[in-house]
């Protein structure tokens, strides 16, 4: 008995995009989630044009672009998630990193996007917060927040299509068959993975493995900080592949308090705050604003990232079980990518026109072994 369509295993952010763009498409689809933690309910919830390669700046302008349309409709009918378009302050902190922001700017500018280089004290001028030191910025008008759990909670109770979705854990994959914990299954025609650091239960071959993050959060202080505000150093501390790093990333809430990051850490699945981690975190976050050592932080947490050897998502069908989809791999960008993720996954499904190039995101640019046919 087929029980649907799609199944899709995970009711992250991009499980969620993936039911809901397959249910506009017309088809039933069922959504299985085992409530083991993720990094939608861990992560920032940033929505960024980033450009360290062209295919990750043509998949994550097209999320963006996507994002203005959903991220107004779903907080004007769901409040709590909270979409605000704050824009993104890339900040230099000397003159190489200065060099560094035109270069972006010229890139971003060559793909039509809005972006505003700034001096010293055009910066200071918008948020006088900042080290008076810091050499400048470049502004990235279309970059925006979003409060991810709840946008996926819209994604799945909101497609054209009604999704059905299951609280259960599965156990086993074989072809459109899914067999869950409980001995029962459920079958369809074909099952996409969105089980972020969870997927390699399912196939050990893939090359994922857990980046794990700090963040902070602290007390309301409305108007403190106006725009998202990101070291430029960021790119390259979230490509790194081994060892620890942090870097300076932090967002205005709506709600006015401030949202610190970031941090990466392999080689540990420990869920606990590391305190040597997050001093260094708050080390380096004072550099940039040393008025937050004034400031109450009332909570810290960590989450993992699923990461690839090449730091971008696998997208597309797995290269030898032709029922199995895969949407896995997103690392630290997932929220942002979810939706021309979703858009590019169904494409290739279902035989539309594909929005983008999809040959850098299949999972036959791994060597992978042991495949299981």
């Amino acid at each position: 008995m087929q029980h649907a369509d799609i199944i899709v295993i995970g009711a992250g952010i991009v499980g969620a995009a993936c039911a809901h763009v397959l249910a506009r498409q017309g088809l039933n689809v069922l959504v299985l989630d085992a409530r083991l933690g993720g990094a939608t309910a861990a992560g920032m919830g940033h929505l960024v044009v980033l450009d360290d390669n062209p295919a990750e700046l043509a998949l994550s302008q097209a999320s963006v672009a996507l994002w203005h349309t959903w991220g107004p409709r779903m907080t004007a009918e769901q409040p709590g998630c909270a979409y605000t378009n704050c824009g993104t302050l890339w900040l230099a902190a000397n003159d190489a990193e200065m060099a560094g922001a035109e270069a972006k700017a010229r890139r971003m500018r060559d793909h039509g996007l809005a972006c505003e280089l700034l001096d010293a004290a055009a910066l200071r001028r918008l948020e006088p917060s900042l080290h008076p030191g810091l050499h400048g910025a470049l502004k990235v008008s279309g970059d925006s927040i979003v409060y991810a759990p709840n946008a996926a909670q819209w994604l799945l109770h909101n497609a054209p299509r009604p999704i059905r979705f299951e609280q259960a854990e599965a156990t086993r994959i074989d072809g459109g068959r899914v067999t869950l914990a409980n001995g029962s299954w459920r079958e369809a025609q074909a099952v996409v993975l969105a089980a972020g650091i969870h997927a390699t239960r399912f196939c050990p071959e893939l090359p994922i493995q857990p980046k794990k993050g700090h963040l902070l959060i602290t007390d309301r202080y409305p108007g403190t900080v106006r725009h998202q505000l990101v070291e430029l150093g960021y790119i390259t501390n979230a490509h790194q592949t081994a060892g620890t790093s942090v870097a300076f990333n932090l967002q205005p809430r709506p709600t006015g308090q401030l949202l610190l990051g970031s941090s990466r850490q392999f080689d540990t699945t420990d869920p606990a705050v590391d305190q040597d981690v997050l001093a260094q975190m708050l080390r380096r976050a004072l550099d940039y604003m040393p008025g937050l050592a004034e400031l109450n932080a009332i909570r810290t947490w960590t989450g993992f990232r699923a990461t690839t050897p090449d730091s971008m998502p696998i997208i597309g069908r797995h290269p030898s079980r032709e029922q199995l989809w895969l949407a896995v791999g997103h690392e630290g960008l997932g929220v942002t990518t979810a939706p021309a993720t979703a858009e590019l996954l169904a494409a290739q499904m279902t035989g539309g026109s594909l929005p983008l190039d999809p040959a850098p995101f299949a999972a036959q640019r791994f060597n992978l072994e042991g495949l299981v046919a």
